[in-house]
């Protein structure tokens, strides 16, 4: 009897820590932070060889949140009059990734697990 209700306190241990899960197999998602000091937009080709255009985030400003489907996604960022910065995030689910264009208008990608 002590074997049976060990194993079904195990059970419900294994079973509660696996769904804890906040995201179980959704669409990475993405949105572009612009702390520079020009309006930026953006063109971002998916995976699949779709775009989106992301026109005119002005400074200080964050984009909606945009979905993807799972792979490589590259984003072609122009900052004013400047030359266009390029940076390529292959994207999971469950991760959401900022691209952060910061005060001297550098280009960043930050993920972030939504498990966590």
């Amino acid at each position: 009897m002590k074997k049976v209700v060990f194993f079904l306190g195990l059970f419900v241990v294994l079973f509660g820590f696996n769904s804890c899960k906040k995201c179980k197999g959704e669409q990475p998602i993405s949105r572009i932070v612009n702390n520079g000091t020009e309006s930026v937009s953006v063109h971002i080709e998916t995976s699949g060889g779709n775009t989106v255009n992301i026109n005119n985030i002005l400074s200080g400003q964050t984009s909606e949140d945009k979905s993807f489907a799972e792979g490589q996604v590259d984003f072609t960022i122009s900052i004013g009059n400047m030359i266009d910065q390029n940076v390529s995030v292959v994207m999971t689910e469950c991760w959401e990734y900022e691209i952060v264009i910061d005060e001297n208008n550098n280009v960043s990608s930050i993920p972030k697990d939504r498990n966590e």
